[in-house]
């Protein structure tokens, strides 16, 4: 007898970056990294604290921010991403950290600098391999607008 193959989703295009489903209530979840010994955060996670060289502790990090900025890319784009993508720096609400994230393409129009913002997952672009991949990204908390 012939085993049955099992299908599986995209999967993330990098493990250990962001939860992955089901999401608690506050939904997906950057995963970083917290010194205990001089507090800093980080993302993505160092393997030691890259200031007192001190061990460092996974911490999930806020998954609602501030868009710093961000820039709307029209040219060929790596990994399969579809044109135009847009990155951005996210400015995370409750841990002092600025993040270079993919800001949601769905969205582009809707974007002004100072908005908020919350993180999301979504399958985007691929693997590098042509498997469809999942990354995270922000997207604005606003409704869109008509």
């Amino acid at each position: 007898m012939k085993e049955k193959e099992v299908q599986r989703g995209p999967e993330p295009i990098l493990n250990g970056i962001f939860t992955l489903p089901p999401y608690d209530k506050e939904g997906p979840r950057l995963i970083g990294a917290l010194c205990a010994r001089c507090t800093r955060r980080f993302f993505p996670p160092p393997f030691v604290c890259p200031y007192c060289l001190d061990e460092i502790e996974e911490v999930y990090l806020s998954s609602q921010g501030t868009l710093h900025s961000f820039t709307v890319v029209r040219v060929k784009a790596p990994y399969g991403l579809p044109l135009p993508y847009c990155l951005g720096y996210v400015d995370l609400k409750d841990d002092g950290l600025r993040v270079l994230a993919l800001i949601d393409p769905t969205r582009i129009e809707d974007l002004r600098i100072g908005m908020e913002v919350a993180l999301c997952v979504k399958e985007f672009g691929d693997d590098g391999k042509g498997n469809p991949a999942l990354r995270y990204m922000f997207s604005p908390k606003t409704e869109k607008l008509s």
